[in-house]
């Protein structure tokens, strides 16, 4: 690989404590893995100082705002909290949000209208900042596409919002079905892969892979969870989406290198981040 080629990691946790005290490290690990960029994402208000100064500190890193599906008894923050902590330097995205239904906990889909509501929030502050909304989903993909296309600005005479900028974003550590990602596609997402691509069982998210066209694919670790293979089981880190790339390249049949330029690429055009230092 040609020394210049250098990768970008959409997607991870670096105040998670697996990783957070250790800081210097995962950025050596970066540098030597010709990894120069690292969006740290934000899944409580609570962490967001930590998540914010991060990006602030180190010149490769950046920064969202938001509050995870999965979080309750958290501070949840309305539209006008998150465009203000949007509106800081080296914040470039709003999430991670979404839905998630996996661990109902005795709970119905009905029951989760609080997860819907906050999704709603999350949408309309990406919206009215014109920013990327960086979307989990889980158990939940009929209701979070639906969410996507109801608020987002892609039905003509039907948009709350009318005259903001369409909804645009990425889902992330993508793990659904070809039609899921095909129904993403045609809103003009991206599609962000993880270590799990690089998995033994993960033929039929390979084959999505396939599917995803390469202007419109991006690769993240979701450290410090997921680490790809030869590390599976591992704490992850930023400096191992070196790996994701080298099984899209497989898939692909293209040089990791064309894996590495492109994926980067589309992270500038998607977050726009020379816009936000």
């Amino acid at each position: 690989m040609p020394h210049n080629t250098m990768f970008t990691d959409s997607h991870c946790h670096l105040t998670f404590p697996e990783l957070q005290g250790n800081i210097p490290a995962v950025l050596q690990a970066m540098a030597e893995a010709r990894v120069d960029r690292a969006l740290t994402i934000c899944c409580t208000i609570e962490e967001f100082e930590a998540v914010h100064g991060l990006a602030m500190a180190h010149e490769g890193l950046w920064a969202t705002v938001g509050v995870h599906p999965d979080n309750e008894d958290v501070h949840e923050p309305g539209v006008d909290e998150l465009l203000a902590l949007a509106s800081r330097p080296r914040v470039i995205g709003i999430g991670e949000t979404g839905l998630d239904y996996y661990r109902l906990n005795g709970r119905t889909v009905e029951d989760m209208a609080w997860q819907r509501e906050r999704f709603r929030v999350h949408i309309e502050a990406a919206r009215r900042a014109d920013l990327p909304v960086v979307v989990h989903t889980r158990s939940a993909s009929d209701d979070t596409l639906a969410m996507l296309r109801r608020h987002g600005g892609f039905i003509a005479g039907e948009d709350p919002l009318e005259g903001l900028p369409v909804l645009r974003g990425v889902l992330h550590c993508f793990t659904e079905t070809q039609a899921v990602a095909r129904a993403a596609l045609d809103l003009g997402f991206y599609i962000s892969f993880s270590g799990i691509v690089t998995f033994r069982n993960a033929a039929d998210l390979r084959e999505v892979v396939r599917l995803v066209p390469m202007d419109r694919l991006l690769i993240e670790t979701d450290s410090p969870y997921l680490a790809p293979v030869p590390y599976r089981g591992k704490t992850n880190s930023p400096a191992l989406v070196p790996h994701v790339a080298a099984c899209i390249a497989e898939v692909k049949g293209i040089p990791v290198e064309a894996v590495a330029e492109i994926t980067s690429r589309n992270f500038d055009q998607l977050f726009r981040p020379s816009q936000r230092h």
